[in-house]
């Protein structure tokens, strides 16, 4: 009798061990055979379907991990300036990684470097459109021109947040940051060489990889498994080398990031006016920072740095990157300093009419362009790939959109339009923004409005509140104006 309960209690075991083991195939990376249909995975034998182990998101260069929640965007004090464009709503953020602190001169000095370097001979343009324009120092009744001529190359200003770029150019560095990073990535896993000598047509380009139209100097491949393949093969996304690009973080995230609010048992027991506690913008719960200013900003007219002997924030004009305390996120000089762009379009009401879900206005959605027979077309000269704006027709039958562009939707658009009259001649055009908001007229919001976050050197205190908003046609540039990049976090939206 006891040996047949031994045996019963064996199997017994032996079971559970299966059980869990068969779990563990199926919820982990140590998964070998298909739950679904049996099929043993990275098999050449069984057709090759390969599966990478599953592994979190690697941390890209100068980021840092936003963890995601939700949280009260828009106004939270007194509106002295009546703009009343960012009323309070709870919206959710998803997790994502931003830069630790603005980019810098330095960083932007590699970018031209770059540029000049592979597209400086046959298409020079590239490289000028990129320069930032040094003039935005220049005042009419100042004396600036020593910064007009040395602020961006100087050595003593290499860790300095870049100003005089527009929103575009802001834009086109993040994605250009995404290509050096992924490359490099392929490069440290031997999948790549180093190629010093890339030329226009043909410099490394994350999409035109993943499409078979960039190869480069191979030093050793990935095996392909596929038994009718050649045996080697790049990589893919499904490998998980690659990271996603680097972007302009949207208003959304880029106020959740600065007001770094974080609570225990989703307990938030108070509001910020500023990225720290408080209603001060001296230091007053840090013994380390106890009483020196936590940002860079303007404390009164003409006082930008107080007085000698006893400069309050220690800085006339911008300051060094991390020069200040950090916010609960690890993040730096989301107060004063540079105010920042991010993605969004301008309009006064976005606050309203954004979803509360990763809130966002500004979507154009694209796809790749094809050929004849329906294969990716040729890149550009310059090495990318070609998109373009999805049409009505391809859209037809959904019904989370109807259209490429949505920047006008709910506002802007011709169905927003109060006026009925100005509605029935308008009623072929998608876009009436300029008939709602009188552009040159009454307002400076268009399409290309871009909203831009944060107060700066050159901004009083009230600017300092992540909830603020200012906006500036996005080719416009100035000397308080920078940016950081973001990028999207993939899967688990807690770090292990």
């Amino acid at each position: 009798m006891f040996k047949i309960q031994q045996l019963s209690g064996l199997i017994l075991i032996v079971l559970i061990s299966i059980f869990f083991s068969s779990c563990k195939g199926i919820l982990g990376s140590k998964n070998k055979v298909s739950p679904t249909t049996g099929w043993e995975y990275n098999e050449p034998r069984n057709g090759g379907f390969e599966v990478a182990k599953a592994h979190d998101q690697e941390t890209g260069p100068g980021l840092v991990f936003i963890e995601g929640g939700n949280f009260i965007m828009g106004q939270i004090h007194d509106d002295p300036l009546y703009d009343y464009n960012n009323p309070p709503r709870r919206v959710t953020i998803r997790s994502f990684y931003m830069d630790e602190t603005e980019v810098t001169n330095l960083d932007y000095l590699e970018y031209l470097y770059w540029l000049n370097r592979v597209f400086g001979g046959a298409y020079p343009e590239v490289y000028r459109k990129a320069l930032p324009d040094t003039l935005v120092w220049r005042d009419r009744l100042a004396y600036n021109e020593p910064l007009a001529t040395l602020y961006l190359r100087h050595p003593a200003y290499h860790n300095y947040p870049v100003v005089g770029v527009d929103w575009i150019q802001a834009s086109n560095y993040c994605l250009w940051r995404s290509d050096r990073v992924n490359e490099m990535l392929l490069i440290r896993q031997g999948i790549l060489e180093v190629d010093p000598a890339q030329t226009p047509e043909s410099n490394f380009n994350t999409d035109a990889y993943l499409a078979g139209q960039y190869t480069g100097l191979v030093n050793r491949p990935l095996q392909d498994l596929d038994p009718s393949g050649t045996g080697e093969r790049a990589a893919r996304m499904e490998d998980g080398i690659l990271l996603p690009l680097y972007r302009l973080p949207t208003e959304a995230e880029w106020e959740y990031a600065a007001t770094g609010l974080s609570g225990k048992f989703e307990n938030i027991t108070n509001r910020r006016v500023y990225p720290w506690d408080g209603h001060l913008t001296r230091n007053t719960d840090n013994k380390k920072y106890y009483g020196q200013f936590n940002a860079n900003y303007k404390r009164g007219r003409g006082d930008y740095m107080g007085v000698a002997g006893s400069l309050n924030d220690g800085a006339d004009i911008t300051a060094p990157v991390g020069t200040y305390p950090p916010n609960d996120f690890g993040l730096y000089n989301m107060a004063g300093n540079v105010a920042e762009w991010v993605q969004d379009v301008y309009r006064p009401l976005s606050h309203e009419d954004v979803s509360d879900f990763s809130p966002f206005r500004g979507n154009v959605f694209t796809t790749p362009v094809l050929d004849e027979e329906g294969f990716y077309a040729e890149k550009d000269s310059l090495g990318r790939m070609r998109y373009r704006e999805i049409t009505v027709n391809e859209a037809e039958g959904r019904t989370n959109y109807r259209e490429a562009n949505n920047i006008n939707y709910l506002d802007g658009d011709n169905k927003s339009i109060v006026d009925r009259t100005i509605w029935q001649q308008n009623v072929n055009n998608q876009s009436s923004t300029t008939k709602m908001y009188e552009y040159g007229k009454t307002t400076l919001v268009s399409d290309k409005a871009r909203v831009y976050k944060g107060g700066s050197w050159k901004d009083g205190p009230y600017y300092l509140s992540p909830s603020v908003r200012r906006f500036l046609d996005e080719s416009k540039a100035t000397d308080f104006i920078g940016f950081r990049c973001a990028m999207d976090r993939v899967g688990n939206p807690i770090t292990r």
